[in-house]
């Protein structure tokens, strides 16, 4: 496949919004940093396989930020996940008179 753009390399498609939305997965422990995470991974999916078929028509630059945001939205996805874990115990453990059972012992 000739590169139609006469030797100009092009960054990949969607590696900055991979990057970004990697990056804010983090703080966003819980639902949105699922959400985020799992998106962020599918598209970097779809970039990594746009740059092995062809590397020398992305820019290297591209191909680096899409990996350094398929790293965060893994761990933006992990965190999330134990976000997510953590406060269904919590409820649960709540609204099954938990706090009651500490505040009973204690004698409060």
């Amino acid at each position: 496949m000739e590169n139609q753009y006469f030797g100009q390399q092009m960054e990949l498609p969607n590696s900055k919004a991979v990057l970004i939305m990697g990056i804010i997965s983090i703080p966003c422990c819980g639902l949105v940093g699922i959400v985020l995470g799992i998106i962020s991974l599918v598209m970097a999916k779809n970039g990594t396989e746009l740059y092995l078929s062809n590397p020398e028509m992305y820019t290297e630059s591209s191909y680096k930020n899409l990996k350094t945001g398929k790293t965060c939205a893994t761990i933006g996805l992990i965190l999330g996940i134990i976000g997510l874990i953590a406060s269904i115990i919590y409820y649960v453990w709540i609204f099954n008179g938990g706090a009651q059972t500490i505040m009973d012992m204690y004698g409060r």
